[in-house]
């Protein structure tokens, strides 16, 4: 396992849906957590496995920084404001 890497990751899932409009779009939710292994290989702990598996995009995502997700949380914040 390489030092600069974080050793565990979100797995996070898109479901694929369609609206009352006929559009069709993604809804994205954590659903589980993967650890790597000292051989570069994963392990996958799955909270729940999405019911419509076959419109299902699983993908494995760093976790953000607590300054990222704060961020998210107030757009607005003074030291977001463009120069």
């Amino acid at each position: 396992m390489s030092r600069d890497k974080t050793p565990m990751k979100k797995l996070v899932g898109a479901v694929k849906y369609t609206t009352a409009d006929g559009e069709v779009k993604n809804h994205w939710t954590n659903i589980g957590v993967a650890f790597e292994n000292r051989d570069g290989s994963w392990n996958l702990r799955f909270n729940y496995i999405p019911a419509h598996v076959h419109d299902t995009t699983i993908q494995l995502r760093d976790f953000e920084s607590k300054d990222d997700e704060e961020r998210a949380a107030s757009p607005n914040r003074p030291d977001d404001l463009p120069l």
